[in-house]
């Protein structure tokens, strides 16, 4: 018998959510920036999760299962980016639930300033600041979960530094 794991390796879904819901939840508001679609897309992911347990499939490796699970979650979001009802929805109820670009609030919480200004991005750059540095993925499994080369992972990350240099340069960490 093969050494892999089985989809579960010994885990409840109930555990799985709780090792994976967190992440998969950050990286589902990364790419559509509202909470609503980012809840909606963490169930999905697992309950997609769920139904291929079901069906006996089975993952190598933890890191496997890992990449399977942010895999469905950026295939998800462009899912729902790409949905008539998101298309029609009004900019008033996208934007309560976008957060803010401006960073004139408190700038001693520095790790706010930070989120709001990759929040800031446009979604190919949020993506791969948010995998890169959030979940601290290696750029060769980024370009994996994302689907383009390792060197445009390379390139997005330079161009979203240099970005977020500029977003973050009226910003005083020093309180």
């Amino acid at each position: 018998m093969t050494e892999e794991l089985s989809l579960y390796a010994g885990d409840s879904l109930e555990t799985v959510v709780d090792l994976y819901g967190k992440m998969i939840y950050r990286l589902a508001y990364a790419k559509t920036s509202n909470i609503h679609d980012a809840e909606d897309i963490m169930q999905e992911v697992f309950l997609r999760y769920a139904k291929i347990g079901k069906e006996g499939k089975i993952f190598e490796s933890e890191e496997h299962r890992k990449a399977w699970l942010l895999r469905v979650t950026v295939n998800c979001s462009k899912t729902a980016l790409r949905s008539s009802w998101n298309k029609r929805r009004s900019h008033e109820e996208l934007d309560e639930n976008t957060p803010s670009s401006d960073l004139s609030m408190d700038r001693a919480d520095t790790k706010l300033s930070i989120r709001k200004a990759v929040a800031a991005l446009s979604e190919k750059y949020r993506i791969i600041i948010h995998l890169y540095y959030f979940e601290e993925l290696s750029a060769k499994e980024v370009s994996d979960i994302v689907g383009v080369s390792e060197n445009a992972v390379k390139t997005r990350l330079n161009r979203a530094r240099n970005k977020l240099r500029e977003i973050l340069k009226e910003v005083d960490f020093n309180g």
